[in-house]
């Protein structure tokens, strides 16, 4: 999760209420990424056991080919897959971005208002994350999937939706807790 200190807008900036300051910045809880870095340490072990014990080169070749492919896929992919997801909260909406080969974008307005729904299993709930669902009225509702600091995130999803209902969608101050700061996750 990236921490977005909010830019000191100037006064008539301020009072226009037509800028848009990132709140957050975070993908999902990197407990996902445990199993992955358990199977990169036993490749790097198991490698180098494999250069002890190899009596042909083809033995060597096959080994590292076989080790290379289940770095590949066990460890790169679900990495790259981790770290092309990313939920963003701003002032004025949620985005979430994700996909490997074909990014994919969606956006919901906080002046469209919305439902969040907070799920927590029994893990989630020890290392404070949570699947956080917006339903915006729309066919799919949009998930933010195992979002680190869930509560505090529902919290000000609340906030923003209530500031921007209040002011009619025109837009709000740098944050959900005023000039002084954002928010931080």
């Amino acid at each position: 999760m990236t921490f977005e200190p909010p830019a000191q807008a100037g006064a008539a900036v301020r009072a226009a209420g037509a800028t848009e300051q990132v709140v957050a910045r975070m993908h999902r809880n990197a407990r996902v990424l445990f199993l992955p870095a358990l199977l990169f340490i036993a490749l790097a072990g198991g490698a180098v056991y494999l250069l002890g014990i190899a009596e042909e080169t083809w033995q060597l070749a096959a080994g590292l080919v076989a080790a290379g492919l289940l770095f590949l896929f066990g460890v790169l992919v679900p990495f790259l897959f981790w770290l092309t997801r990313s939920y963003t909260v701003t002032t004025k909406r949620i985005i979430v971005r994700h996909g490997l080969f074909t990014r994919t974008r969606r956006e919901v307005l906080h002046s469209r208002g919305y439902a969040i729904t907070l799920k927590r299993g029994p893990l989630q709930s020890m290392l404070g994350s949570g699947t956080i669902v917006v339903d915006a009225g729309s066919d799919h509702p949009l998930v933010l999937s195992d979002a680190p600091g869930a509560v505090l995130v529902q919290s000000t999803l609340h906030e923003l939706v209530e500031r921007a209902q209040a002011s009619g969608g025109t837009g709000y101050g740098t944050g959900p807790q005023g000039a002084e700061g954002a928010t931080r996750f």
